[in-house]
């Protein structure tokens, strides 16, 4: 069987040809196919009106008044315009007088508030802090006592056994990664300060495993050098009372400083930390009985008891 040339087998055009009239010519660098792929496309985004125009036998909807403001929420040739979220405000400080109705409130409802966390020394306040890392503070004074009796000091922490000391601390969680650091960081403090644990927020931070959450509250509770201490209620009860708006706990820390009279920054931390435990809970907190409702603007709670 002969084969077919390819303009044979080439399909026949949907409209007769005219003789003595010449085929239209794509447009330059493109193809026949995207150039009918365009027309479709102009055809689909062209308006209703225009395309019942085209469109042979088809009557045209006669043109209905707009609503006020419809032009506004639209774009060019009938489109709807993006609407774009409002920008968000820039965040104003608290009051000075809501600030200090709230310290004065925190004060009496929280007269003795201090740390949790049971110490007899600078030492065993750092390592209990690195200790209350993603648990509880009465887990972490139930393994002190007899951590404390079995490693008396940094030089005895420095040279304790890794497995034991992991078995010692297992009950806090991760405790792997808090044996190591425990143990490191009382290796630092042998070889650089001879066992004693310094007084600066820049010494303390350049240990193994601490932060400026636990550098300021060795320095608040042990020392008395006033530090904000960041937790998770901290930065809870901060953003909800309105006094900043950040998420970070360095942020926060520094956001509070200039809010909350530097002799109180130690144990404001104390205030909050009791109030989100008891009262400003997270999930539901209780806002029937609690003493700062008149001054807190309730920031992201959305259901309270």
């Amino acid at each position: 069987m002969p084969r077919k040339s390819p303009r044979a087998r080439r399909k026949s055009d949907a409209e007769p040809r005219i003789p003595g009239k010449r085929r239209p010519r794509a447009t330059p660098g493109r193809t026949r196919a995207a150039a009918r792929g365009q027309a479709a496309r102009s055809n689909r985004h062209a308006s209703r009106g225009a395309r019942a125009a085209q469109e042979p036998g088809r009557t045209q909807r006669p043109a209905t008044a707009r609503r006020p403001g419809r032009a506004a929420a639209t774009g060019r040739a009938g489109r709807p315009a993006v609407v774009r979220d409002a920008p968000r405000g820039r965040f104003r400080p608290p009051d000075p007088a809501r600030v200090q109705a709230l310290l004065g409130l925190l004060e009496q409802a929280y007269p003795d508030a201090t740390t949790a966390l049971d110490h007899e020394n600078a030492l065993q306040l750092l390592i209990a802090t690195i200790l209350s890392a993603q648990c509880t503070d009465e887990r972490v004074n139930q393994v002190t006592p007899a951590l404390f009796a079995r490693y008396p000091d940094a030089a005895a922490f420095a040279g304790a056994s890794r497995a034991e000391l992991e078995a010692m601390v297992r009950s806090t969680g991760f405790y792997r990664n808090k044996a190591k650091s425990i143990q490191t960081c009382c290796a630092e403090l042998v070889a650089r300060y001879g066992g004693d644990v310094p007084r600066t927020l820049e010494e303390l931070t350049a240990l193994p495993g601490v932060g400026r959450k636990t550098a300021n509250v060795v320095l608040g509770n042990a020392f008395g050098i006033p530090g904000i201490v960041v937790d998770t209620h901290v930065a809870r009860l901060s953003r909800r009372l309105g006094l900043t708006r950040e998420t970070d706990p360095v942020k926060i820390e520094f956001a509070l400083m200039p809010i909350v009279p530097r002799e109180r920054w130690s144990v404001f931390s104390h205030w909050l930390i009791l109030h989100g435990r008891r009262v400003c809970v997270a999930r539901k907190p209780r806002c029937s009985i609690c003493p700062l409702a008149p001054h807190c603007p309730r920031t992201g709670v959305t259901a309270s008891a």
